[in-house]
């Protein structure tokens, strides 16, 4: 968030607003900084009620009605920014300080791209000694609980719930606390055991490596959630991997596998039951995605299960993409990179599908599941308004 400095301007001086040939002011802040806007962009951004719905935060300002060439009649400041009255229709607009600074591009005064909320921590096994949970109680009856809830998720891409009634009930009421739950072709809110109800391997009792869901959607998930109800037999521990340490990994070992898995696309497929035959758009996406800005790692996107045919490859890639297929799975496989826990009924996990790899070892005996995905975006929605002020949320669009 902006300081009170940092956004601090001589209003005892109103030169340090001025108009420069008409398609431009400029305004000087206290450190001598000086921000330079265009009168286009300026009139295009106004945000008064008749420009800017304070409601729904949606612009009704018609840009393509504004003289390309419109020009401030006046300009001056006040004790919280800076009004220009426009020589078209004689229309007042008020800029508060604080948004003109952090909206600054000309120079960029605060780095529109710096990273929301408290910086990720990546781990491997020895987080085993300290995991992050928080309490179905806290969770269910205050906001403060939920964002902790979500906090955890946010910083460690996973977090246990303690205390959660053994019932679908509760668990579906549980993510309901973060959105609603996302449909996909399984369903909404799961109750499953291993009868290949679906035709996917999840609905089996064997083992399953480390990986991601729905990579074979074009949005794949953002969070999941896991309940075990009841289990009689053995195995069917549940594994856990961070792939955006694993990633860290990779790149420092093999930079040239790391950059080529950041760019060949993988196709993948659900086509399990009759009815189904989803592929994503684009039909190919890479495992190691970035911010195209940034450059920031962003999401993980791999089950090697799911993966289609590769016959997109040029034929010098082909050895050149199992090399680096065989190096992100010795750092996937790693032991000390493995976060083996052991469900229990009561303790519910959830975990960022962008970033954590999951699996389970191969286990006997009845195990009934329950469970439910969420959408990147609302999950990403819930968590912003939990943790960040209403204020700072209006200044940030």
């Amino acid at each position: 968030e902006l300081s009170g400095n940092k956004a601090q301007v001589d209003i005892k001086d109103q030169s340090s607003a001025s108009v420069v040939d008409s398609s431009k002011v400029h305004l000087r802040w206290k450190d001598g900084t000086t921000s330079r806007f265009h009168s286009f962009w300026l009139r295009d951004h106004c945000h008064c009620p008749e420009c800017y719905h304070s409601v729904t935060k949606q612009r009704l300002v018609n840009t393509f009605k504004i003289p390309r060439d419109i020009k401030p009649k006046s300009v001056s400041l006040t004790s919280t920014g800076m009004d220009i009255t426009w020589d078209h229709e004689n229309h007042k607009s008020h800029y508060p300080f604080t948004w003109l600074n952090k909206h600054s591009y000309d120079p960029k005064i605060t780095d529109p791209y710096l990273p929301e909320g408290a910086p990720k921590k990546t781990w491997d096994n020895s987080i085993a000694s300290n995991l992050p949970e928080v309490a179905y109680k806290d969770v269910m009856e205050s906001d403060k609980g939920l964002a902790e809830w979500l906090n955890n998720i946010h910083v460690y891409g996973f977090s246990f719930v303690s205390g959660v009634p053994v019932t679908t009930e509760a668990t579906e009421d549980l993510a309901k606390r973060i959105s609603f739950i996302r449909e996909t072709h399984y369903g909404g809110f799961w109750d499953f055991t291993s009868d290949l109800g679906h035709g996917d391997t999840a609905y089996t009792d064997l083992a399953l490596g480390a990986h991601t869901d729905t990579t074979y959607f074009t949005d794949p998930v953002g969070l999941q959630m896991f309940h075990l109800l009841h289990h009689d037999g053995e195995g069917g521990h549940n594994l856990m991997v961070d792939g955006f340490h694993c990633a860290k990994i990779l790149k420092e070992r093999h930079p040239a596998s790391y950059k080529l898995l950041s760019e060949i696309g993988i196709p993948a497929h659900s086509a399990g039951d009759l009815s189904t035959h989803i592929v994503p758009s684009p039909r190919r996406n890479p495992i190691l995605n970035h911010d195209p800005v940034t450059r920031d790692l962003v999401q993980v996107r791999f089950n090697n299960d799911d993966r289609s045919t590769m016959d997109h490859l040029e034929p010098h890639q082909v050895d050149a993409f199992y090399e680096a297929l065989f190096d992100w799975n010795k750092v996937l496989t790693d032991e000390k990179n493995l976060l083996w826990t052991k469900f229990q009924p009561g303790r519910v996990l959830i975990f960022d599908n962008w970033r954590c790899l999951h699996g389970r070892s191969a286990f006997t005996g009845k195990r009934r599941m329950c469970g439910a995905y969420t959408n990147w975006d609302d999950y990403r929605s819930r968590w912003r308004t939990l943790n960040t002020s209403a204020e700072q949320l209006a200044e940030d669009l």
